[in-house]
C-alpha cells in the first residue's frame, strides 16, 4: 500500500514548481537531460551564489546534487509547522566542492537555502504514482455521466 506524504502548508506553492521542474526534466528518451540541467544549474549559482534569492525551487534545483540530507533523522522533527535553519542544519552535508557557494547562500539567504533542503527532502520522500481509484459500486448501472447508459438517443 501507497503511503501518503503530506507536503507542509508553508512549502506547498514551492513544492509544486521544483516537482514540475523536476519531472519535466527526467525525460526517458533523454536520460542525461536532468543530470547536465543540474550541473549546468549549479554552475551558475558557483559564479553567483545569490543568484537563486527569492526563488527557493530553483535553488533546490541548483544544490540538490551537491547536499546530502539525512532525510531519515529530518524526518524525525515535527515540520508541519515550519522549522529553523538550526533545527535543519544538524541534518545536512554538503559535497566539498560546494562547501563555499552554500556557506554565502547561508550567511545571505538562510531562508531560502532552508526552504530548499525541505524541497530536496520532501521530494526525495514523494511517490507521485497515482493513488489506485476505489472502485464505487454505485457505477454498475450509471455511466460517468451519472445516467443509465440505454439511456440516450441514438438518432441525435
Amino acid at each position: 500500500m501507497q503511503t501518503q506524504v503530506s507536503i507542509p502548508e508553508y512549502l506547498s506553492g514551492d513544492f509544486s514548481m521544483y516537482l514540475e521542474n523536476m519531472t519535466s526534466l527526467a525525460d526517458p528518451e533523454n536520460p542525461d537531460l536532468l543530470t547536465n540541467y543540474l550541473s549546468n544549474l549549479f554552475k551558475q549559482l558557483q559564479e553567483m551564489p545569490l543568484l537563486f534569492t527569492g526563488m527557493p525551487d530553483q535553488l533546490a534545483m541548483a544544490i540538490t546534487t551537491k547536499v546530502r540530507i539525512d532525510s531519515k533523522s529530518l524526518a524525525k522533527i515535527e515540520l508541519s509547522e515550519e522549522p529553523t535553519w538550526a533545527d535543519v542544519k544538524a541534518f545536512v552535508g554538503v559535497h566539498a566542492d560546494a562547501r563555499a557557494c552554500i556557506t554565502e547562500i547561508m550567511e545571505n539567504a538562510e531562508q531560502d537555502l532552508k526552504t530548499a533542503i525541505l524541497l530536496i527532502h520532501f521530494y526525495n520522500g514523494y511517490d507521485a504514482t497515482p493513488l489506485k481509484a476505489e472502485e464505487n459500486d454505485d457505477d454498475d448501472d450509471y455511466g460517468s455521466n451519472g445516467y443509465e447508459s440505454d439511456d440516450y438517443d441514438e438518432n441525435y
